[in-house]
């Protein structure tokens, strides 16, 4: 593999630490694009990766820091809208930028981070937002712009938002956990196997144009997910499985809650199956690892 120089956006993020260090272990030179420097240490060691101050909104800052970059890789997303940021601004507008800032500069790769099943006609607007971000992306393929996509669904690892979040939950509530969208399916795919594809794809020419669902190998309902996190971390909880109608009251209650730990448009996303219909890519010669296999070996051990 060449020595590549690569702009990633979204770098300090679950995905992006995981991937940074990949990268660097394999020798390239990494630009992280970051509006807070000074709060990820960790990757300011990395030895051939520089941490950089950057606006990654701002047209103009893109412009400068995609100067000279082989690639540019867009991991940047929100599962929730915040005054300062909105699904349109993240999930739209930036791919836009960065597509704009990529033929200015002469950058011949692009990879962007989608999400499983995003569509403009999807009930959520995380999802209709994604897949308008995608799509603009997709179209700005070229002989001079080579695009990969891919379509992840929920992402598990060591630091990960989803299985902590809900260890979290289950250990500060006492004896029932009232449990949203019980029947929710969702194929979870291991940290290191999406990294693992992003790098592998980097010079594959095969991949170029193309759009990959990644996922583990099996898929479980969210009260299967629950369950087994209670098991694994020693927790005694009854869970019990909201109806629709709960489910959504729910939402409409805790998306005020500090963090907005769950939002009715989390629960719209729910209703949508986050599962493969095929295995995970073959071009990419991975074996995804079983959720069952890992989460136990870092939920035995982690701080909460």
């Amino acid at each position: 593999m060449s020595r590549l120089r690569i702009a990633v956006l979204g770098g300090t993020g679950f995905v992006g630490r995981s991937l940074c260090e990949r990268l660097v272990a394999e020798r390239h030179e990494v630009r992280i694009l970051t509006r807070r420097r000074e709060r990820h240490r960790e990757l300011l060691v990395l030895p051939t990766a520089q941490v950089i101050d950057a606006d990654i909104h701002n047209p103009v800052v893109l412009k400068r820091e995609f100067q000279d970059m082989h690639v540019v890789i867009n991991l940047v997303g929100i599962l929730n809208e915040s005054r300062q940021a909105s699904f349109e601004q993240v999930h739209v507008e930036l791919p836009a930028k960065v597509v704009q800032a990529c033929r200015q500069t002469g950058v011949s790769r692009l990879l962007h981070m989608s999400a499983l099943h995003a569509d403009a006609q999807a009930p959520s607007e995380y999802l209709r937002s994604k897949g308008r971000g995608e799509k603009i992306v997709q179209e700005a393929g070229s002989s001079k712009l080579h695009v990969t996509l891919f379509r992840p669904s929920v992402i598990f690892g060591v630091r990960d938002s989803f299985t902590n979040r809900f260890v979290n939950l289950l250990e500060k509530v006492p004896f029932v956990f009232p449990l949203a969208c019980p029947r929710a399916r969702m194929q979870p795919v291991h940290v290191t196997d999406v990294v693992e594809a992003f790098v592998r794809s980097l010079e594959l020419h095969a991949s170029f144009g193309q759009r990959y669902n990644l996922c583990g190998p099996t898929a479980y309902s969210l009260h299967e997910i629950v369950t087994l996190l209670l098991k694994w971390r020693g927790l005694r909880r009854h869970v019990l499985p909201l109806n629709d109608f709960l489910s959504r009251l729910q939402a409409a209650v805790m998306q005020f809650a500090p963090g907005k730990p769950f939002t009715l448009d989390n629960y719209r996303s729910l209703q949508v199956e986050s599962t493969c219909d095929i295995p995970f890519p073959a071009l990419f010669n991975i074996t995804p690892a079983a959720f069952e296999a890992v989460v136990p070996t870092y939920l035995s051990r982690s701080e909460h």
